[in-house]
């Protein structure tokens, strides 16, 4: 049972997240309003008559003042009504329910691989600080930050698509119809997604993991003769997990962000690449709804990533 300062707290992360979310609609409301070109001459057809074009204008209420479209929009989302796509007419919430869950695995897959290559080589630097071996891994994961994202997708589909085909390179198979071939589709696409997120991991660990090494109650630990794997996983990996967590939900959320161009350049039919071509054709609630979605979903990260502190820490509790 969650006592109710934790309650608290997650309610009061609830009620910040709200303005946040209608400040994200809106600029990107605003920001749609600058795409050049007439979305009414778009659906209308460039031979369409004036009247043709004024019956469009209404029918999709775009002749109404801007404060009046969003606010229309806002109340039919907080209701579930994010609206249907100018082009196709197909209802937005069916888009993203179609296209989400192969950008979500995506994701999730680059986080886990994130960690599960990330963590050991901050553990291995902090085991050798200001050695070679630590230099090398803090300089290739200074490296891995560098590289564009979409710059090592086209490299690595050059490579193990193109030449070596090991790897598809574009196109995706959602992981409801066969999640083996989900994996070997989104293997490329994550891998360009991850290694900043390698990079950072152990970067963080490796930093946090010296500090905890060079303290006095390590030393302690040593000196009663306990072995270092023991002080590692007892007492190293424990006090950094609040630190370690807090950089896992930071890089689902780049990795999110990041789809945008990543889904481009594999042609993968998710969020990112949903977006790319709503906002080149101009469909308005496409773009809103989607990244209404994108909003939602970080926010949810954090408030689990909250839950998660006081798991690890119970003294995190303030509201």
């Amino acid at each position: 049972m969650m006592s109710r300062t934790k309650q608290l707290m997650l309610l009061n992360r609830l009620v910040q997240a709200i303005p946040i979310m209608i400040l994200a609609t809106f600029l990107v409301f605003s920001l749609l309003k600058l795409v050049p070109g007439d979305i009414a001459i778009t659906i209308a057809g460039e031979n369409a008559t004036e009247e043709r074009i004024q019956e469009i204008r209404e029918l999709y209420g775009l002749n109404q003042p801007f404060l009046v479209q969003y606010g229309n929009w806002l109340l039919s989302a907080v209701q579930g009504d994010f609206g249907q796509s100018l082009l196709s007419g197909e209802p937005v919430l069916d888009t993203i329910s179609r296209v989400f869950p192969n950008t979500l695995f995506i994701v999730v897959y680059a986080v886990i691989l994130s960690v599960l290559i990330g963590v050991p080589l901050g553990i291995l630097a902090s085991s050798r600080p200001n050695s070679r071996l630590d230099g090398a891994i803090m300089g290739a994961s200074s490296l891995g930050v560098a590289v564009p994202n979409f710059w090592l997708g086209m490299v690595l589909v050059s490579i193990f698509a193109l030449t070596w085909n090991w790897f598809p390179a574009t196109g995706f198979t959602s992981p409801g119809v066969s999640f083996t071939a989900a994996l070997w589709f989104a293997t490329l696409p994550a891998v360009a997604l991850c290694t900043n997120g390698i990079a950072e991991v152990a970067r963080q660990l490796r930093s946090s993991l010296v500090e905890i090494h060079s303290s006095q109650h390590v030393r302690t630990l040593h000196a009663k003769g306990l072995s270092p794997s023991v002080i590692l996983w007892k007492h190293g990996l424990k006090n950094v997990s609040v630190n370690l967590l807090t950089v896992i939900s930071l890089l689902f959320n780049k990795a999110l962000a990041a789809t945008v161009v990543v889904e481009t350049v594999f042609a993968i039919p998710g969020m990112g690449n949903t977006i790319v071509k709503a906002v080149l054709e101009g469909d308005f609630p496409v773009v809103q709804g989607a990244v209404l979605a994108m909003v939602v979903t970080v926010i949810l990260v954090n408030l689990v990533t909250d839950v998660l502190y006081t798991v690890l820490d119970p003294r995190i509790t303030q509201v």
